[in-house]
């Protein structure tokens, strides 16, 4: 405020303000310690720094406890739930029998799953953490008279806190004396309208202001605020992302194919072949768990940590993690213009045009922060140029009676003032169209100032009218016929993020279009496109859909009626908030995965909206609280980094499911058949005592699931090319790669046991070839047992390409992972400690090396077989489709760094002094666009600028003339 005393209406209001407060609060106490009307009468200079310090002590921080379990307690669940009890009944059941190696191993299997999915969470956890720490809030507070900015967490009981748009409650509040503002408090009640609120309201701790401003005073913070008390009811809500619903999906037909099967052939065990039912239980429970994907759940977590820790690493805090999975589809993002394509630094500019006789530069200067609270840090970036430009000290001798902070839908700011004489008048600040029908000689000069608006806007450059009205003797008749004079207009540059144009260019490429949506005038968002290289095909608000709330829910022909027309746009200019919301609206119902960027509180309901809302650096609490992705780092290039990862889990995810489904479908198969199918005790030349149905102990069993979930965590590691086009599930072809690769294992195995029970008989094929020797039905289990467990390890290379798989390397994690186990499986099987030969027919006996090589080999022939059909498969699939999905995916200069050759090429370089080959990169870590060149002043070929192009200091400013052709202003 400015000087001058208390007025009449001042004193009353304060008094009606005081009655409030006794009526509300009477003798309560505060946490039983100190009643909360001595608390919060504080004056109107807020309490002294000592004063807040004090409090602090006793009421503690404005904190609140978060419930984060703890990670002993997390480990705990992992060994509790639907898989893990199957399991646990496997333990108990070959306690029961007394075969203790399997107990072993199988306890092994139970603390294996359960430790990894842990261990890949906590990693995540971690890495978001680390970036959530530089997020935490802060309030503007008025602490002896000064306006400071604080941390959240400081704020105490008594403490007076200014309220404005776009900021979040710091606490639970009671108002001041002030205008309307508007509260969502959604987050809280539920409420889909912001409330409006006048003095003596409380709004509450974990809402947004929408709009206005005001001043409050803290009558609770911490678990004492009405959030607090009730977070436990409150808590956020895990939406599955499509991913996840598609996996769990798959994991629920899995397990209903595999119950199914697996209850016949129990079946078959007891009552056809009379065996044991505890045996028989325990090889159908374990059976069971080799066959469905108990590993999925795993996976998912490791793909989406490794995502999540990714994009950390380069400033973007992932609030919702399965949004990474949701930015692989997307294929179009809608972007506000200001502070998100722009850098919202606004640059004046000498140019100011006058449109009032005998005002100067100097008075616009003053008149636009009398129009503002300059006695307070600035809101937003044009109060930030405003202030830095004027005199304030001159401001100093108005008293400021009343200000209405800026709104997106009257688009100005107003103060009443007093002058030192004692006259009255106002001073207002906004768009040039709005502030200009203010004006009391608007016909005279409107052609003027529109020709003058549309020039600017030409050349990029942006305009703040200001305007006064004559002073006058008493606030009544300011009130009832003020007559405005259209002082100027002030200009000014809000120059492009210095990778917006190459983000753009880049998301464009990859299948992302991209939109534009603005308040702004739409002649300064077609300049806008011309430099980012956009099209220029600019709509109004006109035509675009309205809603009224009060109706109810959304309709559901907005897409049908309005999408046309805003999928052939390019963007939207001088557009409220509700017709971004309503924008991303139509085209979700067109069929679109949308992304929606912002930073202003105007920006929350599209954010909130969109399948995946990105709030940029810099953005209001509002933005970020609706956001599923915030970016604290300057520039977009994060964005193309995020598709980029996204993409690359979409295929690993991908390529493990058909994996997964193929190996099922060999166990399960091969079992089932095996079991009903084929007797071992018919064929010559065995024991007596050999089986009416071949299976394999459960000891096999448990190592192949072992073994087989270990070497499948890696896949998350796995170098894969992302897609050059949005990601989508075509679930009917997954499947039926999965059955091709799986029913080729199934029959290499059937074939395979089929010659070995012959090859006791006279004249046997095995014999014929002259194969080494199979002594006893033991050995014959645990062949079977190597062949089943290398045929799954090698279908991990056939399932991650859809070409042969020599097209692309393995990651170097997946190729040692399957080498280990791989290699693993066939120590166990030659030098496992029995022959078999003493242990009669239910327990596997040591195989001979020359066995397990021939196996070995007949495993490759068939895995060489099984690539050809997939391959010629996926060929017959493109052809019907006219969709290849190998040759539409990324160009990329030189192997990934998972990649297995990048990795030899990285141990020659250490070896030989050479280096491998890699992409270039900036200081952050973002790729530079593959198809660009520098030139000599560092900029990139495609419109973007490297980072060394800017030189920083104290004499630093934006060109005020950007480059043609797309090139972005530089510091200079």
């Amino acid at each position: 405020m400015g000087k001058g005393g208390e007025s009449e209406a001042d004193a009353n209001q304060k008094k009606d303000l005081d009655e409030m407060i006794d009526v509300d609060f009477g003798d309560e106490m505060y946490m039983g310690l100190t009643p909360i009307k001595e608390l919060i009468d504080t004056g109107d200079d807020g309490l002294t720094d000592a004063e807040a310090e004090r409090r602090l002590g006793i009421y503690g921080r404005n904190e609140l406890e978060e419930n984060e379990e703890h990670p002993l307690m997390k480990l705990l669940k992992g060994f509790f739930g639907p898989m893990p009890i199957m399991i646990w009944c496997a333990i108990i059941l070959e306690a029961v029998t007394g075969d203790w190696s399997d107990f072993v191993v199988l306890l092994i299997l139970q603390i294996l799953n359960a430790t990894i999915g842990w261990y890949e969470d906590m990693k995540a956890g971690n890495a978001v953490a680390a970036l959530k720490a530089s997020l935490k809030p802060e309030a503007n507070v008025k602490r002896g008279g000064v306006y400071k900015v604080v941390p959240g967490g400081t704020v105490v009981p008594g403490d007076r806190v200014t309220i404005h748009a776009g900021a979040a409650i710091p606490a639970d509040c009671m108002l001041c004396p002030c205008e309307p503002i508007d509260i969502d408090q959604a987050a809280l009640t539920g409420e889909s309208l912001p409330v409006t609120m006048n003095m003596g309201d409380k709004p509450k701790m974990g809402s947004n202001c929408t709009r206005g401003e005001a001043e409050g005073i803290v009558i609770a913070t911490g678990s004492q605020t009405f959030f607090g008390k009730t977070a436990s009811m409150i808590g956020s809500v895990h939406e599955e992302g499509h991913f996840q619903k598609v996996l769990m999906a798959i994991t629920r037909s899995l397990l209903f194919i595999s119950i199914v099967l697996v209850v016949i052939s129990l079946c078959v065990l007891i009552f056809r072949d009379g065996e044991g039912i505890l045996d028989a239980m325990t090889f159908a429970v374990v059976l069971l768990v080799a066959s469905i994907p108990i590993a999925m759940p795993v996976v998912s977590v490791a793909t989406m940590a490794l995502g999540s820790r990714k994009l950390a690493e380069k400033k973007a805090i992932v609030t919702r993690l399965s949004s990474i999975e949701e930015v692989a589809g997307m294929d179009m993002l809608c972007s506000d213009k200001t502070g998100t394509l722009t850098l919202n630094k606004m640059v004046l500019q000498d140019e100011l045009p006058i449109f009032t006789a005998g005002v100067t530069r100097e008075d616009v200067l003053q008149y636009a922060a009398l129009a503002a609270k300059w006695l307070e840090p600035p809101k937003d970036a044009l109060d930030t140029l405003v202030l830095n430009a004027a005199d304030i000290s001159a401001c100093n001798a108005y008293e400021q009676i009343d200000y209405v902070p800026f709104d997106p839908r009257t688009k100005r700011t107003a103060s009443t003032l007093r002058d030192q004489a004692g006259s009255y008048f106002k001073a207002s600040k906004g768009a040039p169209h709005v502030v200009l029908a203010l004006a009391h000689d608007m016909n005279q000069i409107k052609d003027q100032v529109e020709e003058v608006i549309a020039r600017l806007a030409e050349r990029g450059v942006r305009s703040l009218a200001v305007a006064r009205t004559r002073p006058v003797a008493n606030v009544a008749e300011l009130d009832n016929a003020p007559v405005w004079e259209f002082m100027g207009i002030l200009t000014f540059l809000d120059p492009p993020r210095p990778d917006t144009a190459a983000t753009i260019k880049k998301a464009n490429q990859y299948g992302v279009g991209v939109k534009m949506i603005t308040g702004d005038h739409k002649a300064i968002a077609v300049d806008m496109c011309h430099q980012l290289n956009m099209g220029d095909k600019i709509q109004g608000c006109e035509g675009l859909p309205t809603y009224d709330p009060a109706a109810g829910a959304l309709p559901k022909t907005i897409g049908e009626e309005f999408g046309p027309m805003i999928e052939a746009a390019d963007g939207f200019a001088q557009v409220f908030p509700e017709h971004k919301f309503l924008i991303v609206e139509a085209l979700q119902q067109r069929g679109w995965m949308v992304g929606m960027t912002g930073d202003g509180v105007n920006d929350a309901p599209a954010l909130k909206k969109a399948g995946v809302g990105i709030a940029v650096s810099g953005a209001t609490d509002a933005a970020r609280a609706a956001s599923d992705i915030v970016l604290t780092d300057e520039g977009l290039g994060v964005l193309v980094d995020a598709i980029i990862i996204a993409r690359r889990i979409f295929q690993r995810m991908k390529n493990y499911v058909i994996y997964r489904v193929s190996c099922t479908i060999q166990l399960l198969l091969f079992f089932f058949i095996t079991v009903l199918c084929i007797h071992p005790d018919s064929y010559k030349g065995w024991d007596d005592d050999v089986p009416p149905s071949f299976k394999l102990p459960v000891i096999a069993l448990v190592i192949i699931t072992i073994l087989n979930d270990g070497t499948i965590i890696s896949i998350a590691y796995d170098a894969v090319r992302p897609s050059a086009g949005p990601e989508k599930w075509r679930l009917p072809q997954v499947f039926a790669i999965a059955s091709v690769l799986g029913g080729v294992a199934t029959i290499s195995s059937i074939l395979l046991l089929v010659v070995m029970l012959d090859s006791q008989a006279e004249g046997s094929a095995w014999g014929a070839m002259g194969l080494p020797e199979i002594e006893n039905y033991s050995q014959l289990m645990m062949a079977i047992y190597l062949k089943i467990s290398i045929s799954d390890f090698l279908t991990v290379f056939a399932a991650r390409t859809r070409s042969n798989f020599l097209s692309r390397a393995p990651g170097t994690l997946l190729f040692f992972a399957a080498l280990v186990a791989t290699v693993a499986s066939t120590l166990i099987a030659v030098y496992w400690p029995s022959d078999g030969s003493e242990e009669g027919n239910e327990a596997m006996g040591a195989i001979s090396g020359s066995l397990a090589f021939v196996i070995w080999i007949y495993d490759i022939v068939f895995f060489l077989l099984q690539d050809a059909l997939k391959v010629g498969f996926i060929q017959a699939i493109n052809s019907y489709t006219g969709i290849n999905e190998d040759e539409n995916k990324m160009d990329e200069d030189g192997e990934p760094p998972e990649s297995i050759l990048y990795f030899a090429k990285k141990m020659k370089g250490k070896i030989f002094g050479e280096g491998p080959v890699g992409r270039r990169g900036d200081s952050k870590g973002h790729f530079a666009p593959l198809d660009t060149e520098e030139d000599d002043e560092g900029r990139l070929s495609d419109g973007g600028i490297d980072e060394r192009a800017f030189i920083t200091g104290d004499q630093g400013s934006l060109n005020a003339n950007p480059g043609k052709g797309g090139q972005v202003a530089r510091m200079v």
